[in-house]
């Protein structure tokens, strides 16, 4: 295996050996490579369930969606054709995975007593994590009431800290195109949380 510290580096400094490594495991992975694949998970696993994280704003569901996040991934991969850093197509994946869920119609049961005092945070006195939650639900609402292409721009950006580079290739449009998305999209949150208030 290629030492990731041997590889030379431009300007973009340990970004760029990242990304190089990435495309390494990916290789590798593709062809079969199951030590490349474990690997690859190791390396990407915590952008990618942070993502759904600040989507879901739940840690269980979040693993639950990353799970099934590389699940839809593994058959693909030979169709990753590395215009992008893989961490930032499996966010992708990740996106449509949510979206998908949040669509997907299921039924609500009811919380007795005892599951809700086994669910509690004791970091946090319960007003704490009430504001903290009604404050999260309220942002990811907003987010969720954009459109598409905005609400993808925003989680991209802020929640999973893609470069707008590369936020741009999935999008399939200019840096420019996307901070033009962004700036619109801020503004619109910003009039949505107002609204609510």
């Amino acid at each position: 295996m290629e030492n990731v510290n041997s590889m030379p580096r431009s300007e973009n400094g340990p970004a760029l050996s990242q990304s190089r490594r990435e495309t390494s495991l990916w290789q590798r992975a593709r062809d079969g490579d199951a030590e490349a694949a474990d690997e690859l998970v190791r390396e990407t696993y915590r952008q990618v369930f942070a993502w759904l994280y600040k989507l879901t704003g739940d840690s269980d569901l979040a693993a639950d969606l990353t799970q099934e996040t590389y699940r839809k991934a593994w058959p693909a991969l030979g169709g990753f054709r590395g215009g992008c850093r893989i961490t930032s197509w499996l966010c992708r994946i990740a996106h449509t995975t949510f979206l998908n869920h949040v669509r997907r119609p299921r039924a609500l049961l009811p919380l007795d007593d005892e599951q809700a005092a086994a669910v509690r945070d004791p970091a946090r006195s319960p007003e704490d994590a009430m504001v903290a939650a009604i404050e999260g639900e309220r942002l990811r609402r907003a987010v969720m009431g954009l459109s598409e292409p905005l609400g993808f721009a925003i989680a991209a950006r802020y929640w999973a800290e893609l470069p707008v580079k590369e936020i741009a290739e999935l999008q399939g449009i200019s840096p420019l195109g996307v901070r033009k998305r962004l700036k619109k999209a801020l503004a619109r949150l910003a009039v949505a949380l107002e609204d609510e208030v």
